[in-house]
């Protein structure tokens, strides 16, 4: 399964793409989007157009994307939030499922710890990858997500299906 990562932000979008079995997992492309200073509806529309040129260059069958964190600054989580609304719109309009990962849940899934800092997230994501460059933190973030997708799926599939509250 081809996974796309994101990292939404609205000067800096990470992304991240895989190849996972549930098992191993393989890196294929990573590196952030930089959107320069200006009116936010011209940055939403640079998230927007090279999100989809991704989609289009690599061909993903599942996107994840990390949940917005919510923090004191009010405008700045909103921003946040128009930048993954971007993004999300690049992929759905490709007619891709989208998974949401609390920033909590990928630290854990990646590192083993919820409250993982950042370099802690950079060592485990090229340690899990075999990638001998440096990351920058935003393209191992996007990532870390498509991981935390990869080990979701896997476990899930572990236990039994449930319809309706039964067991198949």
């Amino acid at each position: 399964m081809r996974i796309l990562g994101i990292d939404p932000g609205s000067r800096i979008t990470g992304y991240g793409v895989i190849d996972s079995d549930g098992k191993r997992s393989r890196y294929i492309d990573s590196g952030c989007v930089l959107i320069e200073t200006g009116p936010l509806t011209d940055k939403l529309g640079v998230i927007f157009t090279e999100i989809e040129r991704i989609v289009i260059l690599h061909r993903p069958q599942v996107v994840s994307v990390e949940q917005v964190f919510v923090s004191r600054n009010v405008a700045s989580a909103l921003k946040l939030g128009h930048a993954r609304g971007a993004a999300i719109c690049a992929v759905v309009n490709h007619g891709l499922a989208v998974s949401e990962y609390s920033p909590r849940s990928v630290k854990q899934a990646v590192v083993g710890s919820g409250a993982a800092d950042k370099q802690q997230i950079q060592h485990m994501v090229c340690r899990l990858l075999g990638i001998s460059h440096a990351l920058r933190a935003d393209a191992a973030d996007a990532l870390a997500v498509a991981l935390c997708h990869a080990h979701t799926c896997s476990t899930l599939q572990r236990f039994p299906q449930r319809i309706h509250g039964r067991r198949r």
